[in-house]
């Protein structure tokens, strides 16, 4: 059979990918694939590792230029590859329709079909629309979302998600501060975001951490390649009343490549290959979770110079501690401290007991990371390292800073 271009009709189709792809300016050559760094810290896209979003949007751009047959090539491809892949099975089954008859939109089967699968068609056109606008409005290269503040070179990687664009960003952390080095489709809760309670079917918002790395082999098949716990609730969410909990970053199960943008029951769901490579790459306990609404991307220089007197605020506290001075540090602690079932007051007993192992020595705060969560109210997760000096090994502290009638107060403070 011969290869035909596609009739005048499908020019619907062919316009909308035109219009969410190809107006971005050299959308042919960017890849959304896994990453790797050469010697000279120069960015790579690592061709062996082309990941299947990569491949289809190359597909749409083939369409929306016309070149079907090139198209067709490039989905038989993928879908021999990715067989559970089903928004890419749509897209091949268009693009064999249209070599025999008009085709107007993506999914664009014999009406009987299409009223008995319109919810599945539904959710595939909108996973179809989350990936493509993705590639359309990448961030502007060097920026990075508001919520980091500050990152340790300590912490390696870190992770944003976006859940308006049902998007996750993972970053490395180099000397030069946080580099975009990955991007991926992902699902999140069925009642969409701002969990807060058991059962609700959404996302949590806030600053997380990765706690755990939970084996495959533990799993059901459900969770694909594996499972990366967050903490939620954590300590804002507490204070704050909200429940639950089992709140995951895990895989697919192998007979679905991806899941809908709202599709889970509160966990964050991934690709399997995506997730292997999350897995692979980041460190347990160590590597920050930003789930937001909508991101906002901020300059670096920006957000170091708002972090300024934050960072002003926990130096002064820290001389406070110095100079031993009870009341001082008192001072910086919120009438509605709780740190493991304790009062500020019953808190006073633990800051009593550093301090006496500080008296003639000074303390040194290091490896500082700064996030701030900005809601109905401005919070601060503040992790650092704290030694004596003449000491070889401290502690690492987290503290939870919010701000009460203008000022900075930690309302949680506790080991790592």
């Amino acid at each position: 059979m011969v290869y035909r271009t596609c009739p005048p009709r499908a020019a619907q189709w062919i316009a909308f990918v035109l219009l969410l792809v190809l107006h971005t300016p050299g959308f042919a050559n960017k890849r959304h694939n896994s990453a790797r760094v050469t010697p000279h810290g120069a960015l790579q896209a690592a061709s062996e590792d082309r990941s299947a979003e990569s491949s289809l949007l190359e597909v749409y751009a083939s369409m929306a230029k016309g070149q079907t047959r090139a198209a067709l090539d490039k989905a038989s491809k993928i879908v021999q590859e990715h067989p559970n892949f089903q928004l890419a099975q749509l897209v091949y089954g268009d693009l064999l329709a249209a070599r025999i008859r008009p085709v107007s939109t993506l999914g664009d089967v014999p009406t009987d079909i299409a009223k008995a699968g319109a919810e599945t068609l539904g959710e595939l056109r909108d996973e179809s629309q989350k990936r493509v606008s993705a590639a359309k409005d990448r961030p502007r290269a060097g920026l990075v979302p508001s919520q980091f503040l500050q990152i340790s070179q300590k912490t390696r990687y870190a992770i944003a998600v976006d859940a308006s664009r049902s998007r996750l960003y993972l970053f490395e952390n180099r000397a030069g501060g946080l580099t975009l080095v990955s991007d991926y489709y992902i699902s999140v809760g069925k009642a969409g975001v701002s969990k807060s309670t058991q059962g609700d079917q959404r996302t949590p918002l806030g600053v997380y951490y990765v706690t755990s790395n939970l084996d495959p082999k533990s799993l059901k098949d459900f969770y694909g390649s594996g499972a990366l716990p967050i903490n939620y609730p954590n300590i804002l969410d507490a204070k704050r009343g909200k429940t639950g909990g089992g709140i995951w970053l895990h895989g697919t199960p192998p007979n679905q490549f991806s899941r809908p943008p709202l599709a889970t029951d509160g966990c964050l769901v991934m690709a399997n290959p995506d997730l292997s490579h999350i897995i692979q790459t980041i460190e347990i306990g160590n590597t920050p979770v930003v789930i937001a609404p909508q991101l906002q991307w901020v300059d670096p220089g920006k957000i170091k110079q708002e972090s300024l007197p934050f960072e002003q605020t926990l130096q002064a506290w820290a001389n406070a501690k110095l100079e031993g001075n009870m009341d001082r540090l008192l001072s910086f602690y919120a009438p509605d401290f709780n740190a493991y079932g304790k009062t500020r007051d019953q808190w006073a007993l633990n800051l009593k007991a550093e301090l006496s192992k500080v008296q003639g020595h000074g303390i040194e705060i290091k490896d500082k990371s700064f996030l701030r969560w900005t809601d109905s109210a401005d919070t601060m997760v503040v992790t650092f390292g704290e030694v004596v000096i003449g000491k070889r090994t401290g502690w690492t502290k987290r503290q939870y800073w919010n701000r009460q009638g203008g000022q900075w107060k930690i309302f949680f403070e506790g080991l790592l």
